[in-house]
């Protein structure tokens, strides 16, 4: 009996001492993330004070723009606020054309509404965030059989679907996505849009493309609604998908 009463008593023991380990602590535990924070930390302190936020900044958003290369990282302190932006990141490679990831092997980088569902700090692109693509949306739309996955946001500088930074780049990115999930958000957006659609050139390009390949028009139309929503308020829509796999925005 003693020797059960022991045994319980460890794995009581040893249960709670795992679940006092933050997502951070065991972050840290990874060579590639411990050097960035060691390297970054005080550089990312240094930014936030800049943009008027807090490190570390509880919240975060992410969205990039296919035609301009650019990926936003965007920041508050609680739901109540609303987001300020961070830093705007070059990304430095791309794959594809304007337009939404269809199927397994088409190169594209998907277009619409996700959220990171990985974080892999021993990834071969140095780090990489993971991407919930397909969603509900995709699902609906693409390939039934080969849709296509495994998108990140990720070092290295090179893609076949991805969204590449450099390696001093996703450092940043990584440290940020960690330390907003350490603190609570376990739900971190990142949305994709063909390019800014408050831009004259941007919004050119976008009626040339959709000149060229027509049935591009009500997806790229449908999307704006999402980027014309946060513009305005500087908030989150609430989004939804129906049936036919469209958004939808409250």
């Amino acid at each position: 009996m003693r020797s059960i009463y022991l045994l319980l008593t460890f794995l009581i023991l040893y249960g709670y001492t795992q679940a006092q380990t933050s997502f951070i602590e065991v972050q840290r535990n990874y060579i590639r993330v411990a050097d960035a924070m060691r390297h970054k930390q005080d550089t990312l302190m240094k930014q936030c004070e800049a943009a008027g936020l807090k490190w570390p900044i509880k919240q975060i958003y992410i969205r990039s723009f296919k035609y301009e290369r650019a990926l936003e990282v965007w920041g508050r302190e609680s739901s109540t606020e609303d987001f300020k932006l961070f830093k705007t990141y070059k990304v430095c490679a791309i794959a594809g054309s304007l337009g939404p990831k269809r199927m397994e092997g088409d190169f594209q980088i998907p277009e619409g509404f996700y959220y990171i569902n990985m974080f892999n700090p021993n990834s071969t692109y140095h780090l990489s965030l993971g991407l919930n693509y397909p969603n509900a949306s995709d699902r609906i739309l693409s390939d039934s059989l080969h849709p296509g996955g495994e998108i990140f946001i990720h070092g290295n500088c090179m893609t076949v679907g991805c969204i590449p930074i450099t390696n001093n780049q996703i450092e940043e990115v990584y440290l940020l996505a960690a330390y907003a999930k350490n603190l609570g958000q376990d739900f971190i957006p990142v949305h994709i849009f063909p390019a800014q659609y408050n831009h004259k050139k941007s919004t050119d390009y976008l009626v040339r493309t959709t000149k060229e390949n027509p049935a591009l028009e009500p997806f790229f139309s449908n999307l704006q609604k999402g980027y014309t929503y946060f513009e305005e308020h500087k908030k989150l829509p609430i989004i939804t998908i129906d049936k036919k796999g469209a958004y939808g925005f409250n």
